[in-house]
Protein backbone atom coordinates (compact mmCIF):
# COMPACT_ATOMS: atom_id res chain seq x y z
CA UNK A 1 0.00 0.00 0.00
CA UNK A 2 2.40 2.62 -1.15
CA UNK A 3 -0.50 5.08 -2.54
CA UNK A 4 -1.44 7.22 0.66
CA UNK A 5 2.17 7.98 1.79
CA UNK A 6 2.99 9.06 -2.66
CA UNK A 7 -0.59 11.00 -2.12
CA UNK A 8 1.14 13.01 0.94
CA UNK A 9 4.45 13.21 -1.00
CA UNK A 10 2.96 14.78 -3.64
CA UNK A 11 0.70 16.80 -2.11
CA UNK A 12 3.81 18.19 -0.04
CA UNK A 13 5.88 18.68 -2.95
CA UNK A 14 2.85 20.72 -5.09
CA UNK A 15 2.50 23.39 -1.39
CA UNK A 16 6.64 23.80 -1.60
CA UNK A 17 6.60 24.27 -5.21
CA UNK A 18 3.61 26.71 -4.83
CA UNK A 19 5.52 29.31 -2.25
CA UNK A 20 8.51 28.67 -4.68
CA UNK A 21 6.27 29.69 -7.45
CA UNK A 22 4.97 33.18 -5.22
CA UNK A 23 8.94 33.66 -4.27
CA UNK A 24 10.25 33.71 -7.75
CA UNK A 25 7.60 36.04 -9.31
CA UNK A 26 8.29 38.56 -6.45
CA UNK A 27 11.53 38.70 -6.57
CA UNK A 28 10.98 39.35 -10.31
CA UNK A 29 8.39 41.97 -9.38
CA UNK A 30 10.93 43.09 -7.07
CA UNK A 31 13.65 43.57 -9.96
CA UNK A 32 11.13 44.82 -12.61
CA UNK A 33 9.76 47.77 -10.22
CA UNK A 34 13.77 48.48 -9.03
CA UNK A 35 14.91 48.51 -12.45
CA UNK A 36 11.88 50.55 -14.08
CA UNK A 37 11.71 47.48 -16.70
CA UNK A 38 8.84 47.79 -19.33
CA UNK A 39 7.85 45.53 -22.03
CA UNK A 40 7.05 47.54 -25.95
CA UNK A 41 6.22 50.56 -24.04
CA UNK A 42 3.80 48.91 -21.03
CA UNK A 43 4.00 50.62 -18.10
CA UNK A 44 6.71 49.42 -15.64
CA UNK A 45 3.97 49.71 -12.97
CA UNK A 46 1.64 47.44 -14.96
CA UNK A 47 4.50 45.16 -15.10
CA UNK A 48 4.80 44.70 -11.17
CA UNK A 49 1.29 44.33 -10.53
CA UNK A 50 0.68 41.53 -13.48
CA UNK A 51 3.95 39.53 -11.95
CA UNK A 52 2.88 39.87 -8.63
CA UNK A 53 -1.02 38.78 -9.70
CA UNK A 54 0.33 36.12 -11.81
CA UNK A 55 2.76 34.65 -8.90
CA UNK A 56 -0.21 34.80 -6.56
CA UNK A 57 -2.86 32.84 -8.80
CA UNK A 58 -0.27 30.68 -9.43
CA UNK A 59 0.41 29.57 -6.21
CA UNK A 60 -2.84 29.29 -5.15
CA UNK A 61 -3.54 27.22 -7.91
CA UNK A 62 -0.74 24.47 -6.67
CA UNK A 63 -2.25 24.94 -3.63
CA UNK A 64 -5.71 23.71 -4.74
CA UNK A 65 -4.08 21.18 -7.09
CA UNK A 66 -2.37 19.60 -3.46
CA UNK A 67 -5.41 19.65 -1.79
CA UNK A 68 -6.65 17.11 -3.87
CA UNK A 69 -3.42 14.96 -3.32
CA UNK A 70 -3.84 15.21 0.34
CA UNK A 71 -7.38 14.67 0.79
CA UNK A 72 -7.08 11.19 -1.25
CA UNK A 73 -4.36 10.06 1.24
CA UNK A 74 -6.65 11.20 4.40
CA UNK A 75 -9.30 9.43 3.05
CA UNK A 76 -7.71 6.70 0.96
CA UNK A 77 -10.17 7.05 -1.50
CA UNK A 78 -9.47 8.09 -5.37
CA UNK A 79 -10.30 11.66 -5.97
CA UNK A 80 -13.56 12.60 -7.75
CA UNK A 81 -13.56 13.24 -11.19
CA UNK A 82 -13.32 17.08 -10.96
CA UNK A 83 -10.36 16.27 -9.08
CA UNK A 84 -9.16 13.53 -11.43
CA UNK A 85 -9.50 16.05 -14.05
CA UNK A 86 -7.52 19.10 -12.11
CA UNK A 87 -4.78 16.73 -11.46
CA UNK A 88 -4.66 15.51 -14.97
CA UNK A 89 -4.05 19.50 -16.38
CA UNK A 90 -1.75 20.15 -13.37
CA UNK A 91 0.41 17.19 -14.96
CA UNK A 92 -0.17 18.53 -18.19
CA UNK A 93 0.72 22.32 -17.67
CA UNK A 94 4.27 20.60 -15.62
CA UNK A 95 5.16 18.42 -19.17
CA UNK A 96 5.08 21.49 -20.81
CA UNK A 97 6.90 23.42 -18.38
CA UNK A 98 9.36 20.90 -17.96
CA UNK A 99 9.66 21.07 -21.73
CA UNK A 100 10.17 24.91 -21.86
CA UNK A 101 12.41 24.37 -18.32
CA UNK A 102 15.63 22.70 -20.50
CA UNK A 103 15.80 25.36 -23.17
CA UNK A 104 15.15 28.21 -20.92
CA UNK A 105 16.34 27.86 -17.22
CA UNK A 106 18.34 23.90 -17.34
CA UNK A 107 18.40 20.40 -16.74
CA UNK A 108 17.78 21.04 -12.78
CA UNK A 109 14.21 22.49 -13.09
CA UNK A 110 13.48 19.49 -15.87
CA UNK A 111 14.09 17.31 -13.42
CA UNK A 112 12.13 18.68 -10.44
CA UNK A 113 9.26 19.35 -13.02
CA UNK A 114 9.51 15.71 -14.35
CA UNK A 115 9.40 14.32 -10.88
CA UNK A 116 6.61 16.37 -9.66
CA UNK A 117 5.18 15.53 -12.84
CA UNK A 118 5.83 11.74 -12.30
CA UNK A 119 4.46 12.10 -8.62
CA UNK A 120 0.74 13.47 -9.73
CA UNK A 121 0.88 10.68 -12.29
CA UNK A 122 1.61 8.17 -9.68
CA UNK A 123 -0.84 9.61 -7.21
CA UNK A 124 -3.89 9.05 -10.55
CA UNK A 125 -3.16 5.51 -11.09
CA UNK A 126 -2.09 4.51 -7.36
CA UNK A 127 -5.62 4.90 -6.42
CA UNK A 128 -7.94 2.27 -8.14
CA UNK A 129 -11.24 3.49 -8.60
CA UNK A 130 -13.09 0.51 -8.56
CA UNK A 131 -13.30 -1.61 -5.28
CA UNK A 132 -11.13 -5.13 -4.90
CA UNK A 133 -13.81 -6.96 -3.24
CA UNK A 134 -16.86 -5.95 -6.55
CA UNK A 135 -14.82 -7.33 -9.06
CA UNK A 136 -14.83 -10.86 -9.70
CA UNK A 137 -12.64 -12.99 -11.39
CA UNK A 138 -13.77 -13.25 -15.59
CA UNK A 139 -15.02 -16.95 -16.19
CA UNK A 140 -16.67 -17.10 -12.52
CA UNK A 141 -20.14 -18.76 -11.78
CA UNK A 142 -22.92 -16.45 -11.08
CA UNK A 143 -23.86 -16.16 -7.17
CA UNK A 144 -27.45 -17.91 -6.64
CA UNK A 145 -30.07 -15.13 -5.56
Amino acid sequence: MVRRPVAFVTAIVLFVEAVGIVIVNGVLATVAGNQSMSLAGMDPDAMVTGTWVMGGVSGVLLVLCGLIPLLAGIRDRAPGRVGRITLIACAVVHGVLGALAVGLIGWAAFVFLMVVLGLIVLTLVAFDRRDPEAVKPTGAAPEPV
